[in-house]
């Protein structure tokens, strides 16, 4: 049998309010993650897809020219990413924002386009309510990869 006295009371008392504390922390931290203003980011690699349109040599030693279409769902943000050359961003459809680091954000809509120098830490994400898609043109340097993401 056991015994109820002011002690046992008050430590069930304090770790249930621990417990409660915990577990309400957990849901607001969650709930902050999904509220409509901070939706949770989707999977950039299932939203993300590219389709090569030219690789090209250029008359410059070393140099290539590449092109892609670069289609993003709804809501899908790239990682943060840099390319060892020049990126000529031009939005087929649908609406973008891009951070570039070290500049305001910029909105971009179809028919827009963007330069972003060599080396530049960006990303881009579809802020429309449908899909976006750009052509992404690139001016790099042969045998470099042509993405770096960065942490």
């Amino acid at each position: 049998m056991s015994r109820i006295t002011s002690r046992n009371t008050a430590g069930r008392l304090g770790f249930t309010l621990a417990a409660v504390s915990l577990a309400a922390f957990a849901s607001f931290c969650q709930a902050g993650e999904t509220t409509p203003e901070a939706q949770p980011a989707k999977n950039w690699q299932a939203g993300i897809h590219r389709t090569d349109q030219v690789r090209q040599d250029l008359d410059v030693a070393d140099r290539e020219v590449i092109q892609v279409r670069v289609d993003f769902d709804t809501g899908v943000t790239s990682p943060k990413h840099s390319h060892p050359g020049v990126e000529v961003a031009y939005v087929i459809e649908g609406t973008f924002e891009y951070q570039l680091e070290g500049r305001a954000p910029i909105t971009l809509k179809a028919g827009d386009s963007l330069y972003i120098p060599a080396g530049t830490v960006h990303l881009a994400k579809n802020v429309g309510s449908g899909k976006a898609s750009e052509l992404a043109t690139y001016i790099v340097k042969k045998g470099t990869p042509l993405l770096v993401l960065e942490h």
